[in-house]
């Protein structure tokens, strides 16, 4: 298959992309770099440097054809949509549109989504599965929502005159290489991880106790590659989680423990938009993919802090 991978120069993007061509597919990354790693993306893609919210530099992305477009490409942050909301609102959910726009332009007839567990808000009960409410409470959570609304309607549209189908992941804490150690608005575990490399104290926003379901990226990439294949996938939202949880106190000591450290704990005010707990039903995904995350945390996390200390030169 040819397959666009927006976003694929960063964390999950890259992985997806690495995937893909193993996997023996013809993929071509679009990325703008402002989160992204030119080094990132894997030998064998064609690489178009580019916004997915600027019609002219996304186009070249489309050239040639496609057969399918994995939309990872986005603003990632739930405190940054708080401190702008309006350029939340362009990447998320206008870069979306733009990516819609241009599979209909080129009929490309299979879109796949990264939406998120934002999108739930503060849940009712745990495990979460897909017929929860949704009552996003981050500026994040309402701009994803919107753009996984967007991407069903556009697929459950009769006026189109070829077939377009598509998938939405509300992915939960998804970990692992290339996710940034230093970018303080990123995942929680990356963040927490380049500090105990770094000798540096963590910083937990709250009393320590909320919990997240943390499931690694390989585990992530296999789901979106099943999709692909799978015509039960079509027109479906399916969560990507282990159905586990760890408070941040235990990701702390599990991290201490791997990298052999004793960091320094500092406590904050809770955070606007913050969920207290997490936990993904992961049920669906394992019905119509045939999937389930194999990785554990404590083996996730190894693989992890291998990769971080060659990353940052041998730390610790």
């Amino acid at each position: 298959m040819r397959v666009l991978v927006t976003g694929g120069a960063g964390f999950i993007g890259s992985h997806l992309a690495s995937r893909l061509l193993e996997l023996g597919h013809q993929v071509t990354v679009v990325d703008n770099e402002s989160t992204g790693r030119r080094e990132h993306v894997p030998a064998g893609a064609r690489y178009v440097r580019g916004d997915v919210t600027v019609a002219a530099e996304l186009e070249p992305a489309f050239a040639g054809g496609l057969d399918a477009v994995l939309h990872v490409a986005g603003q990632a942050s739930t405190i940054r949509s708080f401190d702008d909301p309006g350029a939340d609102l362009h990447t998320n959910v206008g870069g979306t549109l733009g990516v819609l726009r241009a599979c209909l332009a080129h009929r490309v007839p299979r879109l796949l989504y990264a939406s998120s567990m934002t999108v739930y808000g503060h849940p009712r009960a745990l495990p979460v599965d897909e017929e929860h409410p949704l009552a996003p409470a981050s500026y994040y959570g309402v701009a994803k929502l919107a753009a996984e609304r967007y991407v069903h309607a556009t697929g459950a549209r009769g006026d189109l005159d070829f077939s377009f189908a598509v998938t939405s992941f509300r992915m939960f804490n998804v970990y692992g290489e290339r996710q940034s150690l230093e970018n303080p608005y990123q995942g929680v575990l990356a963040i927490f991880l380049g500090a105990v490399l770094r000798g540096e104290p963590i910083t937990i926003y709250g009393d320590g106790e909320q919990s997240r379901d943390f499931v690694y990226v390989g585990d992530v990439a296999e789901a979106w590659v099943a999709a692909l294949e799978r015509p039960a996938a079509r027109g479906e939202v399916m969560n990507l989680g282990t159905g586990t949880r760890r408070s941040l106190h235990e990701l702390i000591a599990a991290l201490a423990a791997a990298a052999g450290a004793r960091p320094e704990l500092r406590f904050a005010a809770e955070r606007p938009g913050d969920q207290r707990h997490m936990q993904a039903a992961v049920g669906k995904a394992e019905r119509l993919l045939g999937w389930r995350p194999r990785v554990s945390l404590e083996e996730g996390m190894a693989r992890t802090l291998a990769w971080a200390r060659q990353a940052l030169g041998g730390a610790r």
